[in-house]
């Protein structure tokens, strides 16, 4: 589909047999330099209840989506502007009757809190549930290197993906004390198919993050916040911060887990988008 700006989002769809067009639809949006791949465990066991639809679509900038013009270079990029896509998505594949179940893991989450900021009517009147795993609702600083923000900024503007750099053990940090292989392959993959200019774009994006003020708006319904104790990208702090933030909120906090929570621990992701 293309969004208003003519970024082309590559989105997937996933519809039971018969499912009438007023079954609640989960919406899944993906973190920093992943694809809706990420995803797939919490699909699959999404797609066995066979009572609801499920959409997950690449982020612009990400997998097979472009950004705005059709264009693979990235121009100042926000997650506000993900925010609206994910608008665009829901009108462009969700059916009219459907109620909408959003989830969001790390960038996908803060995605998830920019249309609640942007789209604060639409969320009113069609968001039954939200979860939020492994993510921030603000004050996100990086590793605290020095330069890191020049360094960045210079990776966007440059072509290329970082594939042969991206070594299974940069993939495995992503994880809590347990890991199965084919999980961090699946990790590794996505991270080194990214594009540089995705990395550095998103890095700023990231940083500059802060939506604070839709907390009011997501407390209209009820929200989980997941963080495991071993996410040493999004960690519990800032998982305690949105629950701080949210009145009302569930914060789950997982031991021994990381940051890549919907491959960690798929039942509990899925269990908290049960419509």
């Amino acid at each position: 589909m293309t969004a208003p700006d003519g970024a082309r989002l590559s989105t997937y769809v996933h519809t039971p047999r018969g499912l009438a067009d007023d079954a609640p639809t989960v919406v899944l949006a993906h973190g920093w330099v992943l694809t809706y791949r990420s995803w797939l465990p919490v699909v699959r066991l999404l797609a066995d209840r066979g009572d609801v639809r499920v959409v997950a679509w690449d982020q612009r900038g990400h997998g097979a989506s472009t950004y705005a013009g059709g264009s693979l270079r990235p121009r100042g990029e926000s997650i506000r502007a993900l925010g609206d896509d994910l608008a665009t998505v829901v009108d462009a594949v969700v059916p009219a009757a459907s109620s909408l179940v959003l989830g969001g893991h790390s960038m996908g989450g803060m995605t998830v809190m920019a249309f609640a900021g942007r789209h604060p009517e639409v969320f009113a009147d069609r968001v039954r549930r939200v979860l939020l795993a492994s993510t921030a609702i603000g004050g996100l600083r990086g590793p605290g290197l020095p330069f890191e923000r020049r360094v960045m900024a210079l990776a966007a503007r440059v072509p290329g993906r970082p594939s042969r750099l991206m070594s299974t053990r940069s993939a495995r940090r992503q994880f809590g004390t347990v890991a199965a292989a084919a999980d961090v392959a699946a990790t590794r993959a996505m991270l080194g198919a990214a594009r540089l200019g995705t990395y550095g774009t998103y890095y700023g994006a990231l940083m500059d993050h802060d939506e604070s003020e839709a907390a009011s708006v997501l407390a209209q319904v009820p929200v989980t916040v997941v963080v495991g104790t071993r996410d040493i990208l999004t960690p519990r702090t800032l998982g305690e911060r949105i629950a701080e933030a949210v009145p009302g909120a569930e914060l789950q906090v997982i031991e021994g887990v990381g940051h890549m929570t919907p491959y960690e621990v798929p039942d509990q992701l899925a269990a908290a988008l049960t419509p």
